[in-house]
């Protein structure tokens, strides 16, 4: 097992509900009811996986599920196994509420079958009914196609929904209970690093944990660090981290041996961020029994600016190496760790990461470059994706070295990998396509070293953000998109108009010519912070569905509405889906409180 915080990986629930009526009814449905239940754990356990690279394990109730008693004993086994997620199966018609599941806790979904010998559709209808007016709302799976009784197939518009269903209630389920570590706090007035605890509480059943950086420099002067390690990742940093060109006035450039201290230094940041989130326990060998247990964080943030970085060398390096699927151990689920801890867009990192299983960027979204600005500073029209113009994201910290784009798929096209699938060569190619250039010494006062790299190819991404509105509370915003690769010559003369120290990826969103996606511009116009989380695929749709569980409405997105997929319970607000998401997240109320 992988899994590196405490607590156990959530399971699915799965419940075969069935007519009670004995003497003829129920026994000529169990068989079909349980088979049915076997075939949904046996698509969930086959497609899914977690983070960590361990498989998904399915929980079914003991017996079918017809009345009262069975439920309840269900529910017992469920909170026995540690079940996160309920989804209840049936082809036929059943006790409706005497027979559901009444957790409020769990996300929960039904899946009637679309047969004629029996009204599983009856039943779905009846329950959903029953969860939304008891305030349980649930997902409604339904087959559009009618089968045959005995067909044990799960058609594909049914597996579609329910490894969204499932894909998505895992991840609510993995962050409860989690940590959101917070090394500093507000940084140069960015209002997602202003970290709002009752966020985290009430929508993610997540606890923050506050620690200042004055802990990471007493570990650092102390030697509270794994010090054979230590020596591992800096004989790694040094044969496989090539340092860039320094870009500072000659004047100005730190010596030699002031650059090796840094480099010395940000190793040691790096060990010790991972060990406040997660432990060591080879620091309670060390005698350090209270350091070693960590601050089971499943996501975190360092505030850098200004206080450490006037001071002390930047922490690009940490955030870059901690937030890639690889680092001097080998190759490893990444982290999610934030720059300037912004933690809205940490955990807009921690939404992609849960939902792909993939290292995350995380960017400035720093220009929109219309294509009359790209020919009339390069002497060049975009053409293909960037014909209608790109936006440059760019960040000093945490753009993962997996955004480089030099792994490939079955194809030969460039993708992010999950960390199990990556290979040491693929690894050699992410770094040796990236340089640590000096950090700029009017940004970063103490030095330290920024990646400097330039996404190669074409991506299916997405880019998402969480925002908090006073008298609101949480949004969520989205865009489909693509990564682009611009010619060598054009990429220079735009690059070099920003910070040729830092990571490049020029992105274009998918444009649907209406509202925040008439073109490119207005997705940059309507972005509603300075930063971005972008993810690997085309995942909208699964972000969408997240963030119903969570009560957290979603404010722009360009994903087609046939693949929006939400409770119920929504379809009771308003036909206009926009509208009918806020006011269905508004009713209802955060999930945890």
């Amino acid at each position: 097992m992988n899994y590196r915080l405490i607590g156990r990986l959530p399971k699915v629930g799965i419940r075969p509900v069935i007519d009670g009526r004995e003497r003829g009814v129920r026994e000529s449905l169990e068989v079909q009811t349980m088979e049915m239940a076997k075939a949904a754990a046996r698509l969930i356990s086959e497609n899914l996986r977690f983070p960590s690279g361990d498989p998904v394990e399915c929980v079914i109730a003991d017996t079918t599920i017809g009345g009262v008693a069975e439920a309840a004993m269900c529910a017992d086994k469920f909170e026995r196994e540690g079940v996160g997620v309920s989804l209840t199966v049936t082809p036929c018609w059943c006790y409706g509420t005497e027979v559901m599941d009444s957790n409020p806790g769990i996300p929960k979904a039904v899946w009637g079958f679309n047969g004629t010998e029996r009204p599983g559709a009856v039943y779905l209808a009846a329950a959903l009914a029953g969860y939304t007016q008891k305030g349980l709302p649930a997902f409604g799976i339904y087959g559009r196609d009618v089968q045959d009784a005995n067909d044990t197939a799960i058609p594909e518009d049914v597996r579609e929904k329910i490894l969204r269903f499932v894909n998505a209630a895992l991840a609510v389920a993995q962050m409860r209970g989690k940590s959101y570590l917070s090394l500093g706090y507000t940084s140069m007035g960015i209002a997602g690093s202003m970290v709002n605890p009752d966020f985290f509480q009430d929508y993610l059943g997540m606890r923050t944990e506050f620690v200042d950086m004055t802990e990471v420099t007493r570990r650092i002067d102390q030697g509270i660090f794994d010090h054979e390690e230590y020596q591992k990742a800096l004989k790694w940093t040094r044969e496989k981290c090539i340092e860039g060109k320094d870009h500072n006035a000659p004047e100005k450039q730190s010596d030699r041996k002031r650059k090796d201290w840094e480099w010395e230094v940000v190793v040691k940041m790096t060990l010790i961020m991972r060990d406040l989130m997660i432990g060591n326990p080879k620091l309670a060998e060390m005698g350090f029994g209270e350091e070693a247990k960590g601050r089971n964080a499943i996501a975190g943030g360092f505030q850098g600016q200004r206080q450490w970085t006037d001071y002390y060398p930047n922490g690009d390096f940490s955030e870059t190496i901690l937030n890639s699927s690889f680092d001097w151990n080998g190759i490893r689920e990444a982290f999610v760790f934030a720059t300037e801890n912004d933690s809205l867009n940490g955990v807009s990192m921690l939404f992609g990461h849960l939902l792909t299983n993939t290292a995350q960027i995380f960017s400035d979204v720093r220009t929109y470059w219309s294509p009359a600005a790209v020919e009339r500073v390069t002497g060049k029209k975009p053409d293909g994706l960037a014909a209608n113009g790109f936006i440059h994201l760019i960040n000093s910290g945490s753009t993962t070295l997996d955004a480089t784009a030099q792994q490939r798929d079955s194809q030969g096209n460039p993708v992010m990998k999950p960390w199990w699938e990556i290979t040491p060569e693929e690894v050699d190619r992410c770094l040796e396509n990236t340089r640590w250039c000096p950090g700029s010494l009017g940004y970063f006062r103490g030095g330290g070293f920024s990646s400097q790299f330039r996404t190669a190819g074409q991506m299916p991404v997405t880019m998402s953000r969480i925002n908090l509105v006073k008298g609101l509370g949480p949004v969520l915003q989205l865009a489909e998109g693509w990564t682009i690769e611009l010619p060598e010559e054009v990429h220079a003369l735009l690059d070099q108009r920003t910070d040729p120290t830092w990571p490049t990826t020029w992105y274009v969103p998918r444009i649907t010519g209406k509202g925040a996606f008439q073109d490119v511009y207005s997705v940059m116009a309507n972005w509603g912070a300075n930063h971005g989380a972008i993810s690997y695929g085309h995942i909208g749709a699964d972000l969408i569905t997240l963030a119903s569980m969570l009560r957290i409405p979603v404010c722009m997105h360009n994903v087609e509405e046939d693949k929006i997929f939400r409770p119920s319970a929504w379809n009771a607000f308003g036909e206009e889906k926009e509208g009918a998401d806020y006011r269905a997240c508004q009713n209802f109320g955060p999930l945890y409180r």
